[in-house]
C-alpha cells in the first residue's frame, strides 16, 4: 500500500487528477516534473525529478530536509537544528531530518516556458502520515476545512502590483556570493507618474505580453494588465476563486513571473519598496467575501429591503469587516512580513496607516464594494505587501473575520477622512507587528502557539540581522558630526 493510501491523503478529486496527470505526462513526453511546496515565506521550494520517477513515485511521496522549515528570507537556517528537538522541539525536526513532499495532483501543469517540464505543488509530512505543523499550505487548509464546517466557503481576488525592470548586470562573479548575495543592478522600462495611460503602457509592452501569454497559458484566471503610478510598475489582477486555488495561484504567478522576466533579460520583483530613486512601494489587495456552501450566496451582501437603509453589508458581513478591524495589527506580521514593507504605511497616500473601514475609499484598510442586491459585494483589504505569504495572509483574514461574526462585533461607521479618523494605528515596524501578534492570544489559540513562537523566531532573527547592520543613514548621520 502506497503512503497516499495507507494514510488517506488523497480525495476523490485528487485521484481523478493524478490519472490525467500521469496521461499528460506520456502524451506530452514531459522529461522532467519540479516538486514544489510553499515555505514559510511563500517561496517555492523543492526537486525536479525525471518524469518517469516522479509517475512512478507519485503516491509514496518525495524526501526533503526539515532545514527548508528552518531559514530566514536571506535562507539562512535560523534553528539549532543539531540539537536536540532541532530548536522546534521536536524529534522529528532535528538532525536535518526528511519529511516527505506528496503531491497535490489537481495543482499540475506543464509550464508554457519549459515545455518538456511539469510542475506540481505538494504537502508536507512526517513519515507516520501527520501534516508538518510548520507547512503553511496545510495550515490553511485546516482553516478552510474550519470554515467549510459552517456551512461557508472562502472566496479571493487577488489585485498584485510589482516592478519590471530591465536587467543591467546580474552580478554574477564569485564575490557577489553571499546570503544574500549582490542585488542586481537594472534599468527603467518607463519613467512612470502617467498613470494608466497608453503610452506607458505601450513601453512596457513587450515584457507585459511576454508575462501575459505564459501566465494565460498555465491556467490563471488573469483579468488585467496595466501599468501603475510607479516608474516600471504595473499591476495584475486575477479573478476571483474559492479555498485554496487563490493562495496556490499567487505562488505561482510570482515564481513565474520571476522565471519568466529573467529569461527574457528582466528583473521582476515582488518587494514593496525597492531602494531606486523616485520608486513608488507595491500593495497586494486581497479582494474577499465569504459564500454559502450550499446555495452559493453571498454572505457579505445586503439584502434588498426598506429596513437596509443603503446598507452595503449584511450583518454578518459587518461583523466580518469588525473582525478584521479588531485584529489588524495583531495579523499585519502575515500582511506585511518583511521588513521593507512597513516603509509603505504613510498618511495621505493610497496605503492604510490605521485600522478602519471605507466605502470604495482608497485611504482606508478595508475598502466596503458593493451594495444591497449586488451578488459582488466584498471587502478590499489594502493593507498587504505583494511578499507576503499567500497561505498566512487569507488565513489571517477567514480566522480574524469569523471571530467578528462570532462576537457579533460592529465596525462602526464609515471613515471618509481615513488618516483623520480616530483609531488604531497600524504597526510602524516588523518589530511592533511581531509583538503585536504576540499581544494578541487570539492568534496564539487559533493557529496554535508551536506555529505563532516558530513563525516569530524566524521573524526576529531576520530583524536582529538587520539591527546588526550598519545603514546609509547611520553613516550619513554620525559619521562626521561625532
Amino acid at each position: 500500500m502506497t503512503f497516499v493510501a495507507r494514510h488517506a491523503l488523497w480525495s476523490d478529486e485528487q485521484r481523478d487528477a493524478a490519472t490525467r496527470m500521469r496521461r499528460i505526462v506520456e502524451e506530452k513526453n514531459l522529461e522532467v516534473i519540479r516538486l514544489a511546496f510553499p515555505d514559510q515565506h511563500g517561496i517555492l521550494r523543492g526537486k525536479t525529478i525525471i518524469a518517469a520517477e516522479a509517475i512512478a513515485a507519485l503516491e509514496s511521496g518525495c524526501s526533503i530536509t526539515t532545514t527548508m522549515l528552518a531559514k530566514d528570507t536571506s535562507h539562512r537556517t535560523v534553528f539549532p537544528v543539531f540539537t536536540s528537538g532541532g530548536g522546534f522541539g521536536m524529534k522529528e525536526m532535528e538532525g536535518a531530518a526528511d519529511v516527505l513532499m506528496v503531491a497535490d495532483p489537481t495543482t499540475f501543469r506543464v509550464l508554457p516556458w519549459a515545455p518538456t517540464t511539469g510542475w506540481v505543488l505538494c504537502d508536507l509530512y512526517f513519515n507516520d502520515g501527520r501534516p508538518v505543523p510548520f507547512a503553511t499550505r496545510g495550515l490553511y487548509r485546516q482553516v478552510l476545512d474550519d470554515l467549510a464546517g459552517r456551512g461557508h466557503d472562502f472566496v479571493a481576488g487577488l489585485e498584485v502590483e510589482f516592478h519590471i525592470f530591465k536587467l543591467d548586470d546580474p552580478h554574477m562573479r564569485a564575490e557577489d556570493a553571499g546570503q544574500p548575495g549582490t542585488p542586481p543592478s537594472v534599468s527603467l522600462l518607463s519613467h512612470g507618474y502617467q498613470y494608466l495611460t497608453e503610452q506607458r503602457f505601450d513601453q512596457m509592452e513587450p515584457v507585459l505580453e511576454i508575462l501575459r501569454r505564459d501566465v494565460v497559458a498555465l491556467g490563471l484566471p488573469l483579468r488585467s494588465v496595466e501599468v501603475e503610478f510607479g516608474p516600471s510598475q504595473c499591476e495584475f489582477t486575477f479573478a476571483p476563486r474559492k479555498g485554496l486555488e487563490p493562495a496556490d495561484n499567487m505562488v505561482l504567478f510570482r515564481s513565474a513571473v520571476k522565471q519568466i522576466a529573467r529569461r527574457h533579460g528582466y528583473h521582476a520583483t515582488f518587494m514593496c519598496r525597492p531602494k531606486l530613486p523616485n520608486l513608488f512601494a507595491s500593495g497586494w489587495h486581497l479582494h474577499q467575501s465569504i459564500v454559502s456552501r450550499t446555495s452559493g450566496e453571498n454572505q457579505f451582501m445586503a439584502k434588498e429591503t426598506v429596513k437596509t437603509g443603503g446598507e452595503p453589508l449584511s450583518a454578518f458581513g459587518r461583523a466580518y469587516l469588525a473582525g478584521l478591524l479588531d485584529h489588524a495589527r495583531a495579523s499585519t506580521v502575515f500582511t506585511t512580513p518583511t521588513i521593507n514593507g512597513y516603509k509603505r504605511y504613510r498618511s495621505y497616500s493610497l496605503a492604510p496607516d490605521r485600522a478602519i473601514w471605507g466605502r470604495d475609499n482608497r485611504g482606508v484598510m478595508i475598502r466596503v464594494l458593493g451594495a444591497a442586491g449586488d451578488a459582488a459585494t466584498r471587502l478590499e483589504n489594502r493593507i498587504g505587501e505583494p511578499a507576503a505569504n499567500p497561505y498566512l495572509y487569507m488565513a489571517s483574514q477567514i480566522l480574524s473575520g469569523l471571530d467578528g461574526v462570532d462576537r457579533k462585533l460592529d465596525p462602526g461607521p464609515s471613515a471618509d477622512t481615513p488618516y483623520e479618523t480616530k483609531a488604531p494605528l497600524l504597526p510602524k515596524s516588523l518589530r511592533d507587528a511581531v509583538a503585536a501578534l504576540k499581544d494578541d492570544p487570539f492568534f496564539r489559540e487559533k493557529l496554535g502557539a508551536e506555529f505563532v513562537d516558530y513563525y516569530t523566531h524566524i521573524k526576529n532573527a531576520e530583524i536582529d540581522r538587520f539591527l546588526a547592520e550598519v545603514t546609509d543613514w547611520e553613516h550619513r548621520e554620525y559619521f562626521e558630526v561625532f
